[in-house]
């Protein structure tokens, strides 16, 4: 009995941390819907080439986004500050990618501690549950 009041803190404090990493708190079901507004400039097509979710060239593909490296899709052509984020060993988790769709550019202007940060992506969602969503998504898509 004592061994276990000594494990389960140990075991509370793993899955907060498996929790930040890969899973998601919004409703993925949601975000298979929500994702549409990502179409214009993003794909989703896995490892195999497999297109799960049809969408624009012109933003990396978000197979496999959680857990990744900023700007480290193999061939894309990213613009300077979220390759500068990259760098730095930056992991997306969905807290971070909750704040970065909500305004990219201020989010790698405070990233970076730089003020001349741009992003190329204009777009802004806005509304954190949607964000919160196409997360789960992109989770449940994802290896």
């Amino acid at each position: 009995m004592n061994h276990l009041l000594k494990i389960v803190p140990i075991l509370c404090l793993a899955a907060g941390s498996v929790m930040a990493d890969g899973h998601a708190t919004g409703d993925a079901a949601s975000g298979e819907k929500g994702i549409k507004k990502c179409k214009a400039c993003h794909q989703v097509v896995d490892n195999d080439g497999n297109e799960i979710f049809k969408g624009g060239k012109t933003g990396p593909n978000l197979y496999g986004l959680p857990g990744r490296v900023a700007a480290s899709v193999e061939g894309f052509r990213y613009g300077d500050s979220i390759a500068a984020l990259g760098e730095t060993g930056f992991v997306w988790s969905e807290d971070e990618f909750v704040a970065y769709v909500a305004d990219p550019t201020a989010f790698l202007k405070d990233k970076l501690d730089d003020g001349k940060a741009r992003s190329k992506m204009s777009f802004k969602l806005k509304q954190e549950d949607d964000a919160k969503d196409i997360w789960a998504y992109l989770v449940s898509v994802s290896e």
